[in-house]
């Protein structure tokens, strides 16, 4: 069975809209199997985004996902499981830019872009399923997902 990682961001803790997204995961009939609450070291950060090294705002979306602009605030980091996972929850996320995503998605309805350009995007989803196993595999040991996989 496939499985993808959703992050709530600090961005939407900071906004107190925790239980409205994962509502809206929830109701489109997909399985969560892990959940916890997560201060991202900036190795973390870092890791989480490699595939970004390199680029010029490297460094604040590390700081971002770290909660610098909100207050400190943390993740919510959460796996997800069930059949074509990543598109389906892609697709409840909505475009990454908060302005092209659709108003029913969760970037349309909570993200916004500030004065200063920053994309609060409310959520991360991971991309692929190569990139689910690898994110996953960064956020959670393996005995905490239920149903817990084989060592």
């Amino acid at each position: 069975m496939e499985k993808v990682l959703v992050l709530i961001k600090p961005d939407g803790m900071q906004k107190v809209i925790v239980g409205n997204v994962l509502n809206l995961f929830l109701v489109n009939d997909v399985k969560l199997i892990a959940m916890k609450l997560v201060k991202p070291s900036t190795r973390l950060a870092q890791n989480h985004y490699q595939d970004l090294k390199g680029k010029t705002f490297f460094k604040e979306i590390v700081e971002y996902l770290e909660g610098r602009f909100h207050d400190d605030a943390p993740v919510v980091a959460m796996v997800f499981e069930g059949r074509n996972i990543v598109k389906r929850c892609r697709d409840i996320a909505g475009a990454t830019n908060p302005e092209e995503a659709s108003p029913r998605s969760v970037r349309g309805k909570y993200g916004r872009i500030t004065t200063k350009g920053l994309y609060e995007n409310v959520v991360h989803v991971s991309s692929s399923n190569e990139e689910a196993r690898r994110e996953i595999a960064l956020w959670f040991k393996k005995n905490e997902l239920i149903p817990k996989e084989s060592k």
